[in-house]
């Protein structure tokens, strides 16, 4: 491996504080990954990770070196690139994640557009519906719905989810229809939270610039928006969920819009990334891609 190659290794084994994890993500065989260690310390001149059977950590050099390898390392991929426009070019594997619900019905639908443009990119597209750790599971960007915490991460809107209250004719015709807030102390909900959230989300709604939380029965709770939906359908209670992934069942009769007036707070939708990602041309090129195929299904 060339000094590029090494600092790249050791970059991901840093990030990931394994071995095995980072020969799995680079595709590496793990002797080939410990090699890559040992020369590179050999090059410096210095010991750059303690290593147990069951962590790494980096020792203070080796902490001085990240901190210029993830700068060195971004200006090498933008000079690898610097000349090459073409799209098919454009090479290596991505990684991805994705809410459920958004890869299935708008992003997977959309990747063969994307690969036509971009043959040469493999993407691992992963959907779940609960945060990860881009560097700790070694995801490349990530989308993102709600409010960000991390100052790690870049950050691209994408737009606002418009979130709609509804349920099914069967269920609607059985306790009948809400037109207040008041009315849905006689109304059943269908109970959302993600996996590993602590609690379930409670029922929200916008009085003026007020949003309020209001507490309902309910027969279920799900972890899972494919579930959330379905339950919906089944009769089971009412729902909180972005327009666009009912938008079909609203046509077609299966689902009601109700309360209107009263909805919950639009919801951010981002694409995010680790920092010194951002200038691979990869991660750039599907991002922008992803801002071209979102924001005109997002408000």
């Amino acid at each position: 491996m060339d000094q590029v190659d090494l600092l790249r290794v050791f970059v991901h084994v840093a990030d990931k504080r394994s071995f095995i994890k980072t020969a799995q993500a680079l595709n590496l065989p793990r002797a080939t990954v410990s090699l890559a260690i040992q020369q590179l310390e050999q090059r410096m001149g210095a010991r750059l990770l303690h290593r147990t059977t069951r962590l790494v950590q980096l020792t203070p050099d080796g902490q001085t070196l990240l901190e210029r390898s993830r700068s060195w390392l971004a200006d090498a991929d933008d000079i690898d690139g610097l000349f090459r426009k073409a799209p098919t070019e454009i090479a290596g594997r991505l990684s991805v994640d994705v809410p459920s619900r958004i890869a299935r019905r708008l992003v997977a639908p959309a990747l063969p557009a994307f690969f036509e443009r971009y043959p040469n990119v493999q993407v691992v597209l992963g959907s779940t519906d609960r945060p990860i750790d881009l560097v700790q599971e070694g995801v490349d960007c990530a989308i993102r719905v709600g409010p960000l915490n991390s100052a790690s991460l870049v950050a691209r809107p994408l737009g606002q989810l418009t979130l709609i209250n509804c349920a099914s004719p069967a269920y609607l015709a059985k306790h009948g229809v809400p037109h207040t807030p008041e009315d849905l102390s006689r109304h059943w909900a269908i109970d959302y939270a993600s996996s590993g959230a602590a609690r379930v989300a409670t029922w929200e709604y916008q009085s003026g610039e007020q949003t309020i939380n209001m507490p309902m029965r309910s027969h279920v709770a799900v972890n899972n928006a494919e579930t959330y939906i379905a339950c919906c359908l089944s009769g089971l209670g009412l729902i909180q969920i972005p327009r666009y992934d009912v938008q079909h069942h609203l046509d077609a009769g299966e689902l009601v819009d109700v309360l209107p007036a009263w909805r919950a707070p639009s919801m951010q939708v981002s694409a995010i990334y680790p920092h010194w990602r951002h200038r691979a041309d990869r991660v750039e090129v599907f991002v922008s891609w992803l801002i071209s195929l979102l924001q005109s299904r997002f408000d």
